[in-house]
């Protein structure tokens, strides 16, 4: 009799345990959500409470301003020499996802059979998630709760942990993504020969959507001579022989009329594959990647990694001790900000598509409840390879978020940029990310389980 009490009573606890675990789990999503409603009904056409061109100034601040100072002062104060050896399956993490990702995607493409001229759009959407404002949301509402399963040091560690792969994030957007993004040969022709001319918006029109600038304000100013042309379909279509009259001119002038300076003889010794993808590799904007979120990064390990240049910003007793307080409080506002702007950038709504809905399906599935499980597996096989640090639940948090979130906002930045499918662009984010409330939620409660034993 005793011992079915005693039952009774741990079949009671574990199912109290087993709600304060969903609670834990599902209250600072709770908690971003308002904000995001808030937002939300700020932005409301109907309402008028606070005019788009608001929401265009406060993406400006946190990119600017918010988010390099928590990258800061979270990453310099957490980061040592030895923690930058320790964290390096962080960065190799994003890579895994993105390649996973792309996998996905590629299934979807041949599943769903999205328009042709969308195929590598539908694998970049489903391969590219969310890894800094999302994530840094999301670790700072959950360490905002009092009975958090991190310790007292939960925000610190799970900023510096995000803030540690986004060099790697800005590389792939830079390079893979902004090369895969580029406006199909078949497409390009197709309006260029038309005769029809796109009526364009002036740059600094309030009326741009607000998904285009909410990751990467002043993306007008970056466009460049091949930024919205099929470059380098141009260049590589004459290698099988095709259309070998639309590929710029790259042949070099002869020597007698161009001199026998070093750069003539180098490209007249290049083989033409060769000569081509240098050119191609000169076109590649690698020079925006020094935005203030990377240089805050840069500055944070460096600083954070020097003993003596640390002790001389962060630490109670450091000469610029204040300094570093007042970018602490400054870098406190990101996280409300970028619950504002998704407010504002939902209440805009879904543009029109031509994805499909099949495909429009296929990538959240893909994105949001596929990749999250195969995430767990691969974290889970990199702690039993001991890959990972030791007795840190953060830590597998944050590797397991980096295959949970929704397709990267500033996808639709870079589709603005080339001009390549900025309505399906606008569209699908839309959808992830209303859908991302719910999925997000399960496998953060999820995450919460397994943890213990990861």
């Amino acid at each position: 009799m005793a011992g079915a009490v005693v039952n009774g009573l741990l079949q009671v606890n574990d199912v109290k345990s087993s709600g304060e675990d969903i609670q834990t789990a599902i209250v600072p999503l709770l908690k971003l959500l308002s904000l995001t409603v808030i937002g939300l009904l700020l932005a409301n056409p109907k309402l008028q409470i606070i005019p788009r061109a608001t929401f265009k100034l406060l993406s400006k601040l946190v990119f600017a301003l918010f988010l390099p100072c928590l990258i800061f002062t979270e990453l310099g104060e957490s980061i040592t020499l030895q923690n930058f050896v320790d964290w390096w399956f962080i960065p190799v993490n994003v890579l895994v996802s993105t390649a996973l990702g792309c996998l996905l995607g590629y299934l979807v493409v041949v599943i769903c059979r999205p328009p042709p001229e969308l195929n590598r759009f539908t694998i970049i959407m489903t391969a590219f998630g969310n890894t800094g404002n999302l994530p840094l949301a999301v670790v700072g509402s959950v360490c905002h709760t009092s009975d958090n399963p991190f310790g007292s040091s939960c925000h610190s560690r799970g900023v510096a942990y995000v803030s540690f792969c986004q060099w790697v994030a800005v590389i792939l957007v830079y390079t893979f993504v902004y090369h895969m993004m580029e406006p199909p040969m078949e497409y390009y022709e197709v309006v260029d020969e038309g005769g029809e001319i796109e009526e364009t918006l002036p740059l600094n029109d309030i009326s741009r959507p607000l998904i285009v600038e909410a990751e990467w304000p002043g993306i007008e100013d970056k466009e460049t001579e091949h930024s919205k042309t099929p470059f380098i379909a141009r260049i590589f279509k004459s290698i099988s022989g095709v259309s070998a009259s639309s590929v710029p001119d790259l042949e070099v002038q002869p020597a007698e009329s161009s001199g026998n300076s070093p750069r003539s003889i180098r490209c007249l010794a290049e083989p033409r594959v060769v000569r081509r993808i240098r050119v191609v590799a000169e076109q590649t904007p690698i020079q925006h990647i020094l935005q203030p979120p990377t240089i805050a990064s840069l500055l944070a390990i460096i600083i954070g990694s020097v003993p003596q240049l640390k002790a001389f910003v962060f630490g109670n007793d450091a000469p610029l001790s204040f300094v570093k307080d007042s970018l602490e409080i400054l870098g406190g506002a990101m996280v409300p900000s970028v619950m504002l702007i998704l407010g504002g950038m939902l209440a805009e709504g879904p543009n029109e598509s031509k994805l499909g809905r099949r495909t429009t399906i296929g990538i959240i599935v893909a994105r949001l409840l596929v990749l999250p499980t195969m995430g767990i597996g691969v974290v889970t096989l990199s702690d039993k390879l001991n890959f990972l640090v030791v007795n840190d639940a953060m830590f597998r948090f944050v590797l397991l978020l980096q295959y949970t979130t929704p397709s990267a906002i500033l996808l639709g930045a870079i589709a603005s940029l080339r001009g390549y499918a900025v309505s399906e662009a606008s569209s699908i984010l839309f959808w992830q990310h209303v859908f991302a409330l719910f999925s997000l939620s399960l496998y953060i409660v999820i995450y919460f389980k397994i943890l213990p034993f990861i």
